[in-house]
Parts: structure tokens; sequence; C-alpha cells
């Protein structure tokens, strides 16, 4: 055996590893599903398509972790694992984002160029830019099988959209109609609700006075936060029980500026205690209005145009744009005295998604799905258990939103996207939905046709992910294998965006469920918290972090936060703390290595071996067996923080701390001695198990230490998860070596506290049951190894000048004499208590001054209290110490 093949760098250096064994892994195939495997050992997840617009930002390094993690986990388990990966389209982000770059490089417009050049400019830019978030993805470690990568816009994907569209087109299922619908006046397109996100913002109420037409001199108070609107207006409306607005049935009012005579009509909508009980009614431009106006059959009057531009409803007012709109008719309304007052008003204000841009509500003609027959359909799959969801918390959101669930707007006026297949017939208006322009109209037999110039919304196309991109409509082996899905993992953010759309999509076309579980993980935040943005310039990019900090360290630094809550804060502590775990893995691994690199043979650990063991190595492998038995269900169960916490307790305060520390003197035994030979095989078989514990989550150094390990030569990616079984429980051991670590433990704090050299060689003497080892016995020699200890002997009472190490059913003296200088350590420490006893006193200070705990933030005054009572403490320990000391 080569001692060279056992040699690590001093140092680990994540980005040669990395990007070294990632080559290695896709060269190999090692990702790629088989289509020969039998059903039940399928396991599938479909990545939640990142924009081709996009660049790797947190969340997505989340997924990536949570998603990497489960598939590398369910490989080890023995299953036919398929991650498909795949980008979206993203139809209004990519357009706005070549719209931008057309502006800047060529001064031009899409309009400059037409529709087809545009596209193709578009599908120029995907082909150069839309490959940079797949390689990002393939940084953060993600074993997907990249020969199945899909777009939404592939021909395979393009087919499904358009047989889908159809289907539902012929049932009647989709329609055309005018309504009131959400307008980005930047993207110029329509918008579905849930593509408006709203936000609080400053604003006015305008209260205006509307004359009555049979006496001007008497008016009626309207309050308005959108006045320019004013202009489209086709009622002012009361509530029938307001008693102050009695007798106004009938009666009409002169709309300002406009001289447009409008009625007064009574409707429960109006909301009595607010404002001034009176509402102007705006059909074509408020959600509300329109309702209301379909109940009193009011005409619809649209003062907009696409560009947010006023249009010739709006008479002198034309061709403002809508803010500007505002500032001249709120002075024109000064001016001509209709304007009463204006108080500031917070108001909740729709904005686009994608630009960031004020929404209108605008009356249009679109395209809609009728939804609630497709959410039935998903509510059931859900009650009947054939979808669960992971917090179960999520499922009550779910079902909120279905049974509230509005007919989709479909359509969007961009030219990037799915183009609707729908053909009419210019001779008789005929619409037929079909694949490519039909070739005579069935009703007139003309052959002229013009296609629907509008695409679909994004969504449409990405809730059909789990079937399409598995070839449907086509029977594939892979729809055979792998629908449907075995998970979907994701943000909360989407539930609705993409979750319950592909739930309803999946039911309808594929007759089942697309996954049989949603895992929903947290949202990342900075570190207080806060939601990250541009805006704020809180945005940490991951890119950033595995330059510094390693991949492996922001996986699990990702896994350790992740505790399903809505946000979950990423601290730099928090990556530095996972950069020393992955540190301390290498360099406990290293320590080891360089211990067998005498040409030790190393032989696979046995069942046969188990009666030969020592105290420490039967305790460490029943804790092994422990930890994979904790493990492995909270792997099953998407417990990620819990299993993080486990994995770093076990090879930080168990392996390193503990074992190897108890293990140092068997490594540094003759090469090939019996006692070192069973040494290696024990701890092998210990890193053996850790590296595939810790596998899924940091697969980057666990690969580069597995090929180190003896006998290791295949990568740990076709390693068997290990099985609890295959090392032995001995519960009795694990009590006796649990005393040991609370004996060796007070040894060591009374050591510590007295300042005894590390170096120096204690004597011992033991009073109590619990305490009086056999000096032959395998704790006697480890309580010897793990405390410095050269002399061990009971006692019937207290020697001399010796410190006190109290533990359950005994007690240990540790002599003292010659070891410290007993009256310059007791000076030493009366000057520690004295030092600490005026910190106390400026700490107490502190929280007596009513203005720092009132004033000060909560974590800091909270960080003072534990500051007293750690300093409380450590006087109480110098005060014991000094007891002794003295006497």
């Amino acid at each position: 055996m080569d001692p060279k093949e056992f040699e690590l760098p001093p140092v680990y250096e994540p980005k040669d590893v990395e990007a070294r064994w990632y080559d290695v892994w896709e060269k190999s195939g090692i990702f790629t599903a088989s289509r020969d495997k039998p059903k039940e050992k399928s396991f599938c997840m479909v990545i939640p398509p990142p924009n081709v617009t996009g660049s790797l930002h947190m969340g997505h390094a989340l997924n990536d972790t949570l998603q990497d993690a489960l598939a590398r986990f369910k490989r080890m388990q023995g299953y036919n694992v398929l991650w498909l990966p795949g980008c979206d389209h993203a139809g209004i982000a990519t357009q706005n984002v070549v719209e931008r770059e057309l502006a800047k490089t060529e001064g031009k417009t899409r309009y400059d160029l037409g529709r087809e050049a545009f596209v193709e400019k578009v599908w120029e830019w995907k082909e150069k830019y839309g490959e940079r978030i797949m390689k990002q993805i393939r940084k953060m470690g993600c074993s997907c099988d990249w020969s199945r990568e899909r777009f939404t816009m592939d021909e395979g994907l393009s087919k499904a959209v358009q047989e889908v569209f159809i289907t539902l087109f012929n049932e009647k299922s989709i329609y055309q109609d005018y309504k009131l619908i959400n307008w980005c006046t930047h993207c110029r397109t329509a918008l579905s609700d849930i593509e408006v996100v709203h936000k609080p913002k400053n604003g006015n109420f305008y209260h205006i006075r509307y004359p009555y037409v049979d006496d001007p001199a008497k008016f009626i108070e309207v309050a308005t936060t959108r006045p320019e609107t004013l202009l489209g207006d086709t009622a002012v409306a009361v509530n029938p029980e307001d008693e102050r607005y009695q007798g106004l049935t009938g009666k009409s009012v002169i709309l300002p500026l406009v001289n447009r005579k409008i009625p007064v009509i009574q409707d429960s909508y109006v909301d009595k205690e607010f404002g001034t009980g009176v509402v102007k009614i705006t059909p074509a431009h408020d959600f509300n209005d329109f309702q209301v106006g379909v109940r009193h059959n009011l005409e619809r009057i649209n003062i907009l145009n696409p560009d947010g531009t006023l249009n010739e409803n709006a008479g002198v007012y034309r061709g403002l744009d809508r803010f500007a709109a505002r500032k001249k008719i709120v002075a024109d309304l000064e001016e001509r005295g209709f304007l009463i007052k204006v108080e500031p008003h917070e108001n909740n204000v729709g904005h686009c998604y994608r630009c960031d841009t004020v929404v209108e509500p605008y009356y249009s003609k679109q395209w809609f799905v009728r939804m609630k027959p497709l959410a039935e359909k998903a509510l059931e799959a859900v009650d009947k258990g054939e979808t669960k969801f992971v917090p179960e918390m999520w499922r009550g959101e779910y079902e909120k939103w279905l049974n509230n669930i509005q007919d989709w707007c479909i359509s969007r006026q961009i030219w990037w996207g799915h183009r609707i297949p729908v053909y009419t017939c210019k001779n008789c208006s005929t619409q037929v939905a079909a694949a490519e322009t039909p070739k005579a109209c069935a009703k007139c037999q003309k052959t002229e046709f013009e296609q629907d110039p509008d695409v679909l919304d994004t969504w449409f196309s990405s809730g059909l992910w789990p079937f399409s991109t598995l070839g449907w409509p086509e029977k594939t082996k892979d729809l055979e294998l792998f629908y449907p899905t075995s998970v979907l993992v994701t943000s909360w953010d989407i539930l609705f965006f993409w979750v319950a759309r592909m739930m309803m999509m999946g039911i309808k076309f594929m007759g089942q469920v697309p996954f049989k579980e949603v895992y929903i993980y947290s949202l990342v935040a900075d570190e207080e918290g806060k939601k990250m943005s541009k805006s704020k310039g809180n945005v940490v990019d991951p890119l950033d972090m595995i330059d510094k900090y390693g991949t492996d360290a922001l996986r699990f630094t990702l896994t350790s936060i992740e505790t399903k809550q809505r946000y979950v804060a990423l601290t730099p502590q928090k990556l530095e703390s996972s950069r020393n775990f992955v540190n301390k893995l290498y360099n406990a691994a290293r320590f080891v290595l360089m211990g067998l690199a005498d040409g030790t043979e190393v032989k696979p650990l046995q069942k046969s071996d188990w009666g030969k063991l020592k105290l420490e190595d039967r305790w460490i492998l029943t804790r092994l067996s422990q930890t994979i038995a904790e493990v492995t269900p909270d792997y099953e169960k998407y417990r990620v923080a819990e299993l993080s916490q486990t994995l770093y307790r076990f090879l930080w305060n168990e392996v390193c701390d503990w074992y190897l520390e108890a293990l140092k003197p068997r490594l540094y035994l003759e090469a090939n001695s019996e006692e070192k030979k069973l040494a290696a095989s024990v701890v092998v078989a210990v890193f053996d198990g850790v590296l595939r514990l810790l596998h899924p989550v940091m697969p980057f150094v666990t690969e580069e230490l597995w090929h180190k390990l003896p006998g290791h030569h295949e990568t740990i990616m076709k390693a068997a998860w290990p099985n609890p079984a295959d090392y032995p429980v001995e519960d009795k051991v694990l009590a006796e070596f649990e005393f040991l670590q609370e004996v060796v433990t007070a040894i060591r704090t009374s050591r510590s506290e007295l300042n005894v050299p590390p170096s120096a060689q204690l004597k011992l003497f033991t009073q109590g049951a619990s305490v009086q080892f056999d000096p032959a016995s395998q704790t006697a020699a480890l309580l010897k190894t793990l405390c410095r200890v050269n002399e061990l002997s009971p006692t019937a009472s207290r020697p001399p000048k010796t410190a006190l190490a109290v533990v359950k059913g005994g007690e240990v003296y540790i002599h003292l004499e010659g070891l410290i200088d007993l009256k310059a350590e007791a000076s030493k420490q009366l000057k520690e208590k004295q030092k600490l006893e005026k910190y106390v006193q400026s700490i107490q200070g502190k929280l007596a001054n009513d203005n720092f705990v009132k004033n000060a933030p909560v974590e800091l005054v909270e960080g003072e209290k534990a500051k007293l009572r750690e300093t409380k403490d450590k006087i109480a320990s110098i005060e014991n110490n000094l007891k002794f000391l003295e006497n």
C-alpha cells in the first residue's frame, strides 16, 4: 500500500476540489436516470425552472441544495433518481431585458424591428446568455440529469402547450371576453391577480364637490385617491341604509370638469363609515366599481391608452401621462372651486411583479380559463391525501386560494412566449384553435385567417412542467416511470403562481396529481431577518459566498437554517461556522490518514471483530448506529435543520472531541501491530459512515475524502446508504462512556479553573462507589489518556492540597502540590474576582438607567443581562476556588 495515496494537503481548497469533481461526475453519466428499472424504484423531482434571464440568487441556492440532498440520498438508498432540470422562457421578464438591450445598443424599440425580427432577437439572446444560470446550478453541485434538460419553449413543450390550449378551448373552458383586468403600462400587458404585488404607498384623499343638477349651489362630497379617474365616472353611490343621503334616489349630479350628468345610485357595497360615505363609480377603472356597474347597468368609459397616457375620452387632458394628468386635474379642480380639501392617506397600491410599475385596472378584451371546475378537482385530491403538504400549514393557504379562485386571465400583450393558437376567419369572424393555420373556414370555406396576436401567460406553460417535460402528449417511457413525480420542492411565494396550477393541470390532463408531496421551504432573509431586495442593498450573492466559503459550507449553512419558517436569516457567523465544520471534517480525516500512512494494513471491519473492540470503539460505533437511525428519517421527512445539527454534533463533539482523542495512542503504535490494525479498521469504518451521512449535504469534500480512505475507489455516489444494523449497539457501553465523559469533563474544568498547565501529569484520588475504577480496566486506561493522569488510586478521605471534582456517586481529588503555586494562584484569582466585580457594577449601572432600558434595542438589553449572569457565575466559581486555595 502506497502511503502517498493517503496524503492530503495541509489546507482544504474548495475551488480546486469542486471544479475537479463536478467535471468527473457529469462526464461519468452518474446523474442520468435509467429507463430500464422498475417504477417502484423510481424517484423523480422536477426543478422549479429558473428564468432564462436569471442569475443564481439565494433562493435558488437553497432550493438547489435541498433537491440535490434528496437526489443524492435517494440514489444511495438504491432508487433510480431523475432530477429533471430546465429553465423558463419568462415572457415579460425576458422581453423587458432584450428591449432594454436593444434600446441601449441600437437605439431601437421592438416596434422598429417588427414582431418576427424581435422574437428572433430574443432567441439570439437566449442562446447567448441562457446557459448562464444552468452553469451556476452546476456550481452548486447539483446532480441534475442534464441529458433531459428542458426549456418551456422547446419543441416538445410548445406542442404540449398547444395541445392543452386547444383541448380547453374546444371544451369551452377557455373563452374570450371584455373584462376589467390588471394592466401594466410599462410592460403594456395584462397581468393575472397574483402577478400584482400590493405595497403601502403614501398618497392623498382628494375631497371633491359634485354639484346637484337641479340645484348646482348644493353638492355631494366625494373622496378619492385617484382624481384623474373621475373623467370615467358614470355614477356616484351611497349606501341605501345611510340616513344622511335618504331621498337622493333619482337625483343626478354634474361631473366636475367634464360637465356630464351622472346619476346618484344606492348600493350596499358603499361603506357608510369610510370617508364621506359617498363613492364615485368608475366601472372601467376599479374592480369594485365594475361590479357595481354590472348591477346597475352603467356605461364603462375607458380613459387610458395602453401606455398609461389619457385617451380621447379624457378631453383636454388627452395625451397626458396618468400621474401628470392627476396633478393637472387637481389644479383645475382647485381653480374652479370643486376641490374641498386634500388629506394625506396611505393606500395599498398594486405594482407589476416584474417591473414594479403601478398597475391600472383596465377594461379590455382578454382570454380566460374557467378555473372553478379545475380547482374543485385539485381540492379533492388534497382532501383525499393524494398530495400532502410539508409543513401541513400550507395546505390551508392552498385551499383558501382555490376556494376563492377567479377565472385566470391568460393572454399577454407581448411578443415573446407561446402565441395563442386561435385563428379568426377574416370573412366571417369564426374562431378556431389549431396547431397551425387552418386550410379553410369550416363555416364559410374562406381561406384567409388571422392568428391572435397575444401570447400566453408564462405560468400557463409552467403549469404543465411535471408532465410536459416527461414527453406528454406522447406516451413516453419517462412518463410511465416517473409520473407522478415524488416530491415538489419549492418556496411558499409561488404556491399559487405555480403549485396550484400544476395540480389543476396535472389532474386534468394526466388523471393524476403531479406530485405526491409538496415540500415548501423558507425564503432566505438577511442577517436582520429582512427580505433581500436590490433596492435595500441587502442582497447576498451565493456565488460570492461560494468564492469566499466554498460550496459545501454554503450548502451546510442553508440546510442548518432551513426551519420551515416563512423567512430564515443568513448571517456571516453561520457561514463561517459551516466553513469551520468543513475544515474540521477535512482536518480530522487528514489526522487519521497521517496515522495510517506508515503502511498499516486496513481491512474492512467485520462482525467477528466486535468482540475485540475497545470501550471507545464500541461507544463510537453505537453512536454511529444511533445517528444513522436518527438522520435517515430526517432526510425522508425533510427535517434538514435537524439532521444538519445532529451530524454537526456527532462529528465535532463525539468523533473529534472524544473518539479521536481516545484513539490517538493506538494510532501512534507501530505499523501493523494487531491493536493498531483493529483501531484502523474501526476509525475507517467510522469515517466511512460519517462521509456517507454527510454526502447529500456536502458532496464535494465528502467525495474528496472518500477516495483517500483505504479500499474506497468508486465514487461515494454509488455507496449504499448506511444501515444502523451494520454496527454494534450496546446500551451498557453508552452509559459507561457517558459517565467517563462526566468524570473527564469535571477534571478538565477544575484543572482549567485553577490554571494547571495542560502538559502537567496528574495524580488523582477517587472516593465513592462510582469512581472505584479497576486499574486494569479500559475505563481507567481511557481516563489516564484523556486527562493526562500518571497515578490513579482510591482514598477514604480527601487528601490535603487537592482540588475537588464532584461527579454522580463520587468525588475525584486532583493533587496540586508541585503543579501550581497555591498562594500565587490565590492572589491571581482574587485580582480576577475584583476585576469582574467592577464589570458587574458597570453592567448593573447600565441596566439601572431607564433611558438605556427603554430606548436601546431589545437584543442589546437582553445581551447585557446575559453578560451579567455569566459574570456572576464566573465570580461564584472563583469564590469556590479561593475557599480551597486559602484553606
